[in-house]
C-alpha cells in the first residue's frame, strides 16, 4: 500500500461547527489568544483558561465528523493513511481514522503541571481548579499553547519525508512549525492542497491546488483518485 500522509488544519473541523480563532475579528470566542492560549495566560488567570477549554470540550460533544473526515477514514481501504492534525478535537478518530498524530495536543486529555509525561483522558468535559494529578499538582489542558514547543513536530516531519502522496487540507499554512511540514516531502511525490484560500507555491513540485472547502475538495480529490490520476483506484 502506498503511504498517504495527510496534514489537516482548522478548516476541516470548521465545517463540523468548530470555530477557529483566525476569524476576521481576531478573537477566539470573544477572547484574545494571549488571554487563553499561552503559558502567560495560565500563570495570570488559570481559572479563565480552564473555563475556556471546558467550553471548547462542551462544544466538541455537540458536533460530529463531516464528509471530509469520513472520506479520509475511507481512504484506509486503499492507502496506508497517516494523519497529522493541527486540530485538538477528536473528529478524525470518531470518523474512523486509526493513525492520527496530534501536533497541538488533544482537547479531551489533560496533563500534570509537575510532570508533562503524566497525561490522562478527561472523564466528561469539565476540568476544575483543584483537580490534581496523582503527584498532587494541578491538571492543565493537554494543549500546546502559543510559545510552547511542539514535541510531535519531529515524528510528523519523518512521516512526511517517507510519504508516497501528501495531502494538505483545511489549513492556511500560516502557523509554524506545522506550516513547514510540506517542504519535508520528496519533490517527486504528488501533493494536493485543499483550501478555499490556497495559493500555488512554485517552490513545491508536483502540487495540485484545489480551492474549495474541505468537504467539496475531498469529494473532488476522491474522484481524481478514482479516475486514475496516476494513483491507485479509491473506493468511495
Amino acid at each position: 500500500m502506498k503511504k498517504l500522509v495527510v496534514l489537516t488544519g482548522a478548516g476541516i473541523s470548521a465545517e463540523s461547527g468548530i470555530k477557529t480563532f483566525r476569524d476576521a475579528d481576531g478573537l477566539w470566542e470573544n477572547h484574545r489568544i494571549e488571554e487563553v492560549a499561552t503559558p502567560y495566560a495560565w500563570e495570570q488567570n488559570p481559572k479563565l483558561v480552564l473555563e475556556f477549554y471546558n467550553q471548547r470540550r462542551k462544544q466538541l460533544h455537540e458536533v460530529n465528523p463531516n464528509d471530509a473526515h469520513n472520506a479520509l477514514a475511507r481512504l484506509e481501504k486503499n492507502f496506508d493513511v497517516q494523519i497529522i492534525t493541527q486540530n485538538v478535537d477528536d473528529l478524525h478518530e470518531r470518523a474512523g481514522s486509526t493513525n492520527v498524530l496530534h501536533l497541538h495536543g488533544e482537547l479531551k486529555k489533560v496533563r500534570s503541571t509537575a510532570d508533562p509525561s503524566l497525561i490522562f483522558t478527561l472523564d466528561g468535559w469539565e476540568l476544575k481548579w483543584g483537580d490534581l494529578c496523582p503527584k498532587g499538582s494541578q491538571l492543565r489542558p493537554h494543549i500546546v499553547w502559543f510559545g510552547e514547543e511542539v514535541p510531535n513536530i519531529i515524528p510528523a516531519a519523518a512521516l512526511v519525508r517517507n510519504a508516497d502522496i501528501l495531502l494538505v487540507i483545511g489549513t492556511s499554512l500560516l502557523v509554524y512549525p506545522a506550516a513547514g511540514l510540506m517542504y519535508n516531502a520528496p519533490d517527486s511525490i504528488p501533493k494536493y492542497l485543499i483550501d478555499p484560500k490556497a495559493e500555488a507555491d512554485r517552490s513545491v513540485r508536483n502540487l495540485t491546488v484545489i480551492r474549495e472547502k474541505a468537504t467539496i475538495g475531498m469529494s473532488q480529490l476522491m474522484n481524481m483518485l478514482r479516475n486514475g490520476n496516476s494513483q491507485p483506484t479509491v473506493d468511495s
